[in-house]
């Protein structure tokens, strides 16, 4: 019986963790749009033809919380906040290698 408890428990907690997954997914793609927006506007010095690679390299390092705001900030628009957290998740040395290696795929460097 304690067997099927456990097999019935781990079923459950895959299941949770696909469906967190699923979520985290569904609002990175949603933030996409808030990170581009914001580097368009905010962050002149980024070459037009690296706003998209530099997007998905803020969004790939971004917390769930820092997700969270991209998102807030697609409901109520782009703010101080938002532009801090970029410029935070910019400055991260994985986001930073990110961003060299986007800038060396486009002949930017």
């Amino acid at each position: 019986m304690r067997i099927w408890t456990v097999i019935l428990f781990a079923t459950a907690l895959t299941a949770c963790v696909e469906v967190q997954q699923a979520v985290d997914n569904t609002a990175r793609q949603g933030a996409k749009g808030v990170v581009t927006e914001t580097l368009a506007t905010r962050f002149p010095q980024v070459p037009k033809q690296l706003i998209t690679p530099f997007t998905d390299c803020i969004i790939d390092n971004s917390t769930a919380l820092e997700i969270r705001e991209y998102v807030r900030a697609a409901a109520v628009g782009v703010d101080d906040t938002t532009t801090a957290t970029i410029k935070g998740v910019l400055a991260r040395p994985e986001t930073v290698q990110c961003l060299q290696a986007a800038s060396l795929r486009n002949g930017i460097l």
